[in-house]
């Protein structure tokens, strides 16, 4: 449940970065579907989505049908394991280690694929942001958490990418001072974690 929790994470930044791929991903959705991810106000309405379906949408970051498949697998496992149905799949430590391991592997695999969107939604934030007084929190550090991570659903790997952002990208910026001071600002306050 965390792994699609996970998921859902991620395609809520696909949707707030990369709108109208989104919008396109959403063919062969019925219409009342289609609206209602398009209208999504959290992350968690993809939930009503069947899951095997809303993994689908991973396409949008270069993940392949294969991908996709491994991970709609780990969604039959998940359905078997938690059922009532008296079958017992981690009768030991080391089976469910294995799962475990396997898990983590998969979350990296979307992790790494969701970088590009992580970068773009970095860049517009600091684009919108560099202004402190256009800004929506005059802080750089309430900035940094209420509207990049909160809104956008960061995870620390999320952060550590926009750590690693290359300003040098908007050095003709007009408030390029601005992005620096505020790039640096999130360096400081996460680098620790």
């Amino acid at each position: 449940m965390l792994t699609m929790s996970f998921v859902y994470f991620n395609i809520w930044q696909i949707k707030q970065t990369e709108h109208d791929d989104f919008a396109k991903g959403l063919i062969g959705f019925g219409k009342d579907v289609e609206k209602s991810l398009l209208e999504a106000t959290s992350p968690f309405v993809f939930s009503a989505v069947n899951e095997r379906t809303i993994l689908r949408l991973l396409k949008l970051i270069a993940c392949d049908n294969g991908k996709i498949g491994t991970y709609a697998k780990l969604v039959d496992d998940r359905n078997n394991t938690a059922h009532p149905n008296g079958n017992i799949f981690f009768s030991t430590s080391d089976a469910l280690d294995t799962k475990i391991r396997e898990i983590l592997r998969i979350v990296n695999e979307i992790q790494v694929h969701s970088r590009p969107v992580i970068e773009h939604c970095y860049r517009e934030f600091l684009l919108r942001s560099a202004a402190p007084e256009e800004r929506e929190y005059p802080e750089q550090a309430d900035q940094i958490r209420e509207v990049l991570i909160h809104e956008n659903y960061l995870s620390l790997q999320d952060i550590r990418f926009c750590m690693r952002f290359d300003l040098e990208n908007l050095r003709d910026e007009a408030e390029v001072e601005g992005m620096r001071e505020l790039h640096q600002a999130l360096v400081l306050a996460y680098q620790e974690e």
